[in-house]
């Protein structure tokens, strides 16, 4: 016969314990740290190859002014090294140049002769050389002429150098523009030095002919102070007053007269004695020199 059970279900059933059934064996609790990852319930994936994820490049920053990279640093660096380098070489060339060598004014006699022996032996080396040299390039080089003729002159060339060497030598009257000089001298208080300051300032003023009281002057003239017969010129006895007739270029030869310190003002210097100048464009000269007659010279050709 059935048995139907009427109180709570728990008392019975198989979800009821008894008293008298046996406790369970309680479970070790691990140590090791429990994690929080929540337990996936889906199937796990097999493992697959590493993803490789690409990572950007940083930026290159941009170049801050004022500042040097690191290389361009290290470059000027040698680059100022190296021009260092070569002012102290050339400071050090430049000292030892101006210094003054005393090497043979320290060497001994014996070797001041061995290097004048030298010196010696090179220059006669040298000098054999430089005549067999010129042995060599004389079979080369052209005749030399002994003599070079001279260009063949027109007849009006010489004339014009005949009638200047008359007028330099004083052979022929001259005529021009110029001036005239008189010196007064009533204490014959002027001397041959005077007379001739006075030539030698209108010969460098550019006169051309000078007569000085009836003395046709030239190169070769002499002016001196003879006792008992006063101012001589050439030989011949001149009295005052002293008159120099020029012909030249009267501009010129008035200023070279009239300079400070000149032949106006020595004279007007002396006891009583002065000078005046006259310029005018026709002074004439008539006074001639005779041409000297040569004693050794004789026409060539």
């Amino acid at each position: 016969m059935a048995v139907t059970s009427t109180g709570d279900p728990s008392e019975s059933g198989p979800g009821r314990k008894s008293a008298s059934d046996p406790k369970p064996d309680p479970v070790p609790v691990s140590d090791a740290p429990v994690s929080d990852a929540p337990v996936s319930d889906a199937p796990s994936d097999p493992p697959t190859s590493p993803v490789v994820v690409p990572v950007a490049s940083e930026p290159t920053p941009s170049p801050v002014p004022g500042h040097v990279r690191p290389g361009r640093a290290r470059t000027r660096r040698a680059l100022s090294l190296v021009l260092l380098a070569g002012l102290g070489f050339a400071a050090v060339a430049a000292t030892r140049s101006a210094q003054p060598s005393f090497g043979l004014a320290t060497a001994r006699p014996d070797e001041l002769a061995a290097t004048l022996g030298a010196i010696g032996a090179v220059d006669r080396s040298l000098a054999a050389r430089e005549q067999q040299l010129r042995r060599e390039a004389e079979p080369m080089m052209p005749p030399v002429p002994t003599s070079v003729p001279a260009p063949a002159a027109g007849p009006d060339e010489v004339r014009r150098e005949a009638d200047r060497l008359a007028i330099l030598t004083g052979m022929v009257p001259v005529t021009g523009s110029g001036l005239e000089l008189t010196i007064q001298d009533p204490h014959r208080a002027v001397d041959a030095s005077i007379l001739v300051d006075a030539l030698q300032e209108l010969r460098d003023a550019g006169a051309e002919a000078i007569e000085i009281a009836g003395v046709r002057a030239v190169v070769s003239t002499y002016v001196a102070d003879e006792p008992g017969r006063g101012l001589v010129v050439d030989g011949t006895s001149i009295a005052p007053p002293y008159v120099l007739r020029v012909v030249g270029d009267a501009h010129t030869l008035d200023q070279a007269m009239r300079i400070p310190g000149g032949v106006l003002d020595t004279v007007a210097a002396r006891d009583g004695a002065q000078a005046t100048v006259r310029t005018s464009e026709h002074i004439e000269i008539r006074a001639l020199r005779p041409a000297p007659s040569p004693r050794y010279a004789r026409p060539a050709g």
